[in-house]
């Protein structure tokens, strides 16, 4: 065959692709599984952390076993629909570390796709939602972790919140971005931002949470955008705004049991005061 033709050079061509081609999809099947291994340890590592941050005694550094921790502090995880109603459970983990079920972005992003359908009226979709609830015993103190997860100005954005037994209080945060600007948006992922949001707490109002510019301190429900950052900062406070509005149904039920549980124990506690004053006289 003559290496100097037109048909050499579009053979060799041909051939040298699919060479590579296939090279590339064998690495990256070879390689899935660890992937995937990495995007699971991420979530338990995010997930773990908004918990943590419920409680300054709480530590997570470079020397944590995440995935033994999360297991050792989570007491459920399971997914609600729209109406607030528990659908599905998922694995704690709890015998073995390999069988912990999470939720991935990619998970987040299809549950995102519905939550806007459901904002354009197609409001049957509310039963097919799946959104996560782990809850935590973070040293006596019963916390749940819920996520978010939205468009930012370059990419997806996405974060966790601990919530309290009332429903409303935020007593942790962490977010994270694909690809925010580093030093403007990409600030949503740093401590000195998402700190802001402790103690913070969700509104009974339309809107159920801001990041806004100029956000007022001694506003609950609304947190000082990023400087120089306001596109991404706001499109966090109305990714989560949505969030939280679909999970408002479970938190609603969750807030109300809370308040049961904390008027049972009253009660318990005055009949035993009326007990041991009878028993003094």
């Amino acid at each position: 065959m003559n290496t100097n033709g037109n048909t050499y050079t579009v053979i060799y061509s041909t051939v040298l692709v699919v060479l590579v081609a296939a090279i590339l999809s064998f690495v990256a099947m070879s390689l899935q599984g660890k992937q995937n291994e990495n995007v699971k340890m991420e979530t338990i590592s995010k997930v773990l952390t908004a918990a943590a941050e419920s409680d300054p005694a709480v530590t997570i550094d470079e020397t944590t076993n995440v995935m033994q921790m999360y297991a050792d502090m989570v007491t459920s995880a399971f997914f609600v629909d729209g109406t607030g109603k528990e659908v599905e459970s998922m694995e704690l983990g709890k015998d073995d570390l390999n069988k912990i079920e999470v939720p991935t972005t990619a998970d987040l992003k299809k549950q995102n796709d519905l939550l806007k359908k459901i904002e354009d009226g197609e409001t049957d979709l509310l039963t097919q939602l799946r959104l996560p609830v782990f809850i935590f015993d973070v040293n006596g103190a019963e916390i749940r972790v819920i996520p978010c997860y939205g468009a930012g100005l370059w990419g997806p954005i996405w974060g966790y919140l601990a919530v309290a037994d009332d429903g409303k209080t935020i007593k942790g945060a962490i977010f994270d971005h694909k690809g925010e600007t580093p030093g403007l948006g990409a600030k949503i992922a740093e401590p000195a931002f998402y700190n802001e949001f402790i103690n913070k707490a969700f509104s009974d109002g339309e809107t159920k949470f801001a990041v806004i510019k100029g956000g007022k301190p001694d506003d609950a429900s609304t947190v000082d955008a990023i400087s120089g950052a306001t596109i991404t900062s706001q499109a966090l406070g109305k990714s989560i705004d949505l969030w939280v509005k679909y999970y408002e149904p479970y938190l609603k039920t969750v807030a109300q049991a809370a308040v049961e549980a904390q008027e049972t124990v009253s009660e318990t506690e005055a009949a035993a005061d009326g007990t041991t004053n009878i028993e003094e006289e």
